[in-house]
């Protein structure tokens, strides 16, 4: 067993620098457990208290503790700092590895605590819009709904959104609302069409269409306003007015509508408006016109 000792110690060699760090090291720990020693039978000899004495003992020993810790750190600072390097740098690789997957996991807990949406909401977020169907940590399963902004019939594809996107994109919920929700849509007109009995007959045809659930809804969102607290503007249908360009009058139609019979009613107002009313140019009164 000696021989093999004696063989170990001549094959290690150590360099001279951590040969000097390690001796010293080695004098710290010495000195630190001597002075320990010293100062522990002075107190159990001048103490008589035993609390006063463990209370002594406990400060001397975490005092002499952090003396060792901070002696060790000085002499190994250097390595400690290339240690420190190495580690800084192998966590940098490891974060640009996986940044998207960090990526992923703090938009889930963002859209979670911020509860933007939940199971069978119609949401957009950047170029996709549509219904959620799935979520979880990494991804938003939703069925698009299209195509554009304006239409709401299903396009029969499923996309998948990384929750990445929930960190830098702002999320529209169409269905904040659930049961009822308030229903726009545009209809443009010229400015010489007749869009004035255009404005009428579309508010005659959604209040028409609304008028069998509209108390309900009218109650359903005063129950929202009230859980809530912010208030909910009116549910009666109505028709405004919008001018884009010079040329152009935009009616501008919104009713309450159950959350799955928006794209229904709309098509109903608009079919009743345009099968049973001539909305084309109105003809100008025919004047005396003067000779020249």
């Amino acid at each position: 067993m000696a021989d093999f000792f004696n063989k170990l110690l001549q094959n290690v060699t150590v360099p001279a620098p951590y040969l000097g760090m390690l001796i010293s090291s080695a004098v710290l720990i010495l000195v630190v457990i001597i002075l320990r020693a010293m100062l522990w039978r002075f107190i159990r000899r001048s103490v008589q208290s035993s609390e006063m004495r463990r209370r002594w003992l406990t400060q001397i020993r975490n005092g002499l503790l952090l003396l060792m810790i901070l002696g060790l750190v000085m002499i190994w600072a250097h390595e400690l700092r290339t240690l420190a390097l190495s580690i800084v740098a192998i966590a940098v690789a490891f974060v640009v590895a996986t940044k998207e997957l960090i990526l992923c996991l703090t938009g889930s807990l963002i859209k979670s605590g911020a509860r933007s949406f939940t199971i069978g909401d119609r949401i957009q977020i950047k170029d996709f819009r549509g219904d959620v169907i799935d979520q979880n940590l990494l991804a938003t399963t939703i069925l698009e709904v299209g195509p554009g902004k304006l239409t709401h019939q299903r396009t029969g594809r499923m996309i998948v959104v990384p929750n990445a996107l929930f960190v830098s994109e702002p999320v529209v919920n169409e269905s904040y609302t659930h049961d009822y929700v308030l229903h726009v849509f545009t209809v443009p007109f010229k400015r010489d069409e007749n869009w004035k009995l255009a404005q009428q007959v579309l508010l005659e045809a959604a209040q028409k269409h609304c008028s069998p659930y509209l108390e309900q809804a009218r109650k359903y969102m005063r129950r929202m306003s009230d859980h809530s607290g912010f208030e909910i503007p009116s549910v009666d249908p109505r028709v405004t007015l919008q001018v884009p360009t010079a040329g152009e009058v935009h009616l501008i139609v919104r009713f309450p509508a159950k959350q799955t019979q928006r794209s229904f009613i709309e098509q109903q107002i608009l079919t009743d408006v345009f099968t049973q009313h001539d909305l084309s140019a109105a003809k100008k009164p025919i004047g005396n016109t003067e000779n020249s």
